[in-house]
C-alpha cells in the first residue's frame, strides 16, 4: 500500500481543487493514467497516476480544495501484476521510479512522487494530451463497473467546474449537446429552480482562478499607485479600413481589436514606459525587452490573461490569429501556465459586454492596461460640420510610480492618432 500526496503543480500554490475524477475506488489503472483533472490558479490539468495498481482510497471529493502535500490517492501496488514493484506491465520498475515507502515518506514528506507531465513513462504507453480529447467523462464515486460507465454524464472541464461551483450534479441534468454532452446553458439552467428555491442567502466559495484573481487584484489596488486617462476616438478611418480589406476578399480582415493592439504597440515604441514594471524590492524601473501582449479573456472559471510573446514583431493579420486562438484555447482550459503569466502590457475589451468603457485594475508587474469600449455611432464634430461617425472610449490605467501624467496622456495620444488616421501608423 502507498499513498499519492497532492504535489506541488508548478505555480507556488499551497492548494488546488479536484474537478473531477476519471477513476473511482477499486479500479485498476495503469501508469500515468489520468486520474483527476485539477483547478490551479490558471488552468485545469490532467493529474496522472504516479503507480500501476489498484485504487484502495480517494481523499477528496470533486469540489473540494486539497492541500499540496495533502493524501490525495491510496494505491495498492500488488494488485497491479500480484507482485510488489511491478509496473503492471510485467517489467520491474526501477528503484529510482518506484513509489516511496509509508516510513520513506514520513521521514521525506517533501518529496513527492511525480508532477503533472513528469515521471516514469512505459516504453509502450504515450501519455493522452489533453486537447486530443473533445471531452471527458466524469465517474461516479459508488458506482463500478458497466453501472458507472452506463451512468456517466459527458461534459468539457470548464462546464464541471461550473457545475461544482453551483452545486449540480451533471448526472442529474439533461444534456442539449451534440453526442449527449452537456453544455454551460444545461448546467445553469439545471442551477436556476434550486436557487429560486433558495429563501436564505448562499454562499459560494472562492477558489482556484476566482481566488488566485481576487488576491492577484487586491495585492496590485494596495501596492500599485493606480490613475487612469481616457479618451473618446473617432475610429471611423479605421472601420473603413476594415471594410475596405474585407471588401477586396481573400483573407480575412483583421479584427478592430487587433488594429487597437497594433496602435497601442506603436504607441508603447513612443512611451517605453508603457512597457515596463516597477520593482519595489530593487527600487528601480524595468524596461522590458520585448512587448508580450496580454489579453484578457472571460472565462468559465474567471477571467484569463493569454499572452502573445513579441506582439510587436506581428502585422495586425497575425495579431488576428493570435488573440483568436489563445483566447480559444483560455476558454477551453489548455494554455499552459507560461502563457499565462508573460505577459507585459494588457489590452482588455470591455465592449463586447456592451458598455462604453471602464478602468481596469492594472495586471501585477505591468504599469498599464488598456481597456476598449463599445463602438457606437454618435452625432460627432468632423471637418467643421456635424456627422454621423463611429466613436470608442479607450481608457489606460497606469502606475504612477512608472509613468506619470503627461507619459500616460502621450501614450493615449498615439493610440488616438493611428486609429483615427491609421495611415500614420505608415510613417512608425
Amino acid at each position: 500500500m502507498t499513498t499519492f500526496r497532492l504535489p506541488d503543480l508548478g505555480e507556488g500554490l499551497t492548494e488546488s481543487e479536484i474537478v473531477a475524477w476519471q477513476v473511482a475506488e477499486g479500479d485498476h489503472v495503469e501508469l500515468n493514467q489520468i486520474l483527476a483533472e485539477v483547478e490551479t490558479a490558471k488552468a485545469v490539468v490532467d493529474l496522472p497516476s504516479p503507480h500501476a495498481g489498484r485504487i484502495t482510497k480517494l481523499h477528496a471529493d470533486p469540489g473540494q480544495s486539497v492541500a499540496v502535500g495533502a493524501p490525495l490517492v491510496d494505491f495498492d501496488l500488488e494488485s497491479a501484476a500480484g507482485q510488489p514493484g511491478d509496473d503492471g506491465a510485467g517489467a520491474p520498475v526501477p528503484a529510482e521510479d518506484r513509489a516511496p515507502s509509508p516510513e520513506q515518506q514520513a521521514r521525506h514528506p517533501e518529496r513527492q512522487s511525480v508532477l503533472v507531465g513528469y515521471g516514469p513513462k512505459a516504453d509502450h504507453q504515450e501519455r493522452p494530451k489533453r486537447r486530443a480529447r473533445a471531452f471527458a467523462t466524469v465517474p461516479y464515486r459508488g458506482r463500478t463497473g458497466a453501472d458507472r460507465e452506463q451512468h456517466t454524464p459527458q461534459a468539457m472541464p470548464p462546464v464541471r467546474a461550473l457545475a461544482s461551483r453551483l452545486g449540480v450534479d451533471l448526472g442529474s441534468v439533461a444534456a442539449s449537446g451534440a453526442g449527449g454532452l452537456i453544455l454551460r446553458s444545461d448546467v445553469e439552467a439545471a442551477a436556476a429552480p434550486a436557487a429560486a428555491d433558495q429563501t436564505a442567502s448562499t454562499y459560494v466559495p472562492v477558489t482556484g482562478l476566482r481566488k488566485h484573481t481576487a488576491q492577484a487584484m487586491t495585492e496590485s489596488a494596495s501596492s500599485a499607485p493606480h490613475a487612469a486617462v481616457f479618451s473618446t476616438i473617432d475610429v471611423t478611418a479605421t472601420m473603413d479600413l476594415r471594410r475596405r480589406a474585407s471588401e477586396r476578399g481573400g483573407a480575412d480582415p483583421p479584427s478592430f481589436l487587433a488594429l487597437v493592439c497594433r496602435a497601442v504597440i506603436l504607441a508603447a515604441q513612443q512611451t517605453p514606459a508603457a512597457n515596463a514594471r516597477f520593482d519595489a524590492g530593487a527600487g528601480q524601473i524595468e524596461f522590458f525587452g520585448h512587448l508580450n501582449l496580454g489579453i484578457a479573456v472571460a472565462t468559465d472559471r474567471g477571467l484569463m490573461v493569454a499572452g502573445i510573446p513579441e506582439a510587436e514583431t506581428l502585422a495586425a493579420g497575425a495579431l488576428t490569429e493570435q488573440i483568436a486562438a489563445q483566447a480559444a484555447r483560455a476558454r477551453e482550459g489548455s494554455l499552459p501556465l507560461s502563457e499565462l503569466t508573460n505577459s507585459t502590457l494588457t489590452v482588455t475589451n470591455v465592449g463586447v459586454f456592451d458598455v462604453d468603457g471602464g478602468v481596469p485594475i492594472l495586471n501585477p508587474g505591468q504599469s498599464v492596461i488598456v481597456a476598449l469600449g463599445a463602438i457606437r455611432t454618435r452625432p460627432w464634430e468632423h471637418q467643421g460640420q456635424v456627422a454621423l461617425r463611429e466613436v470608442v472610449t479607450v481608457t489606460v490605467s497606469f502606475d504612477h510610480r512608472v509613468l506619470d501624467g503627461a507619459e500616460a496622456s502621450a501614450f493615449l495620444a498615439d493610440v488616438t492618432d493611428v486609429l483615427s488616421d491609421p495611415a500614420i501608423a505608415l510613417t512608425r
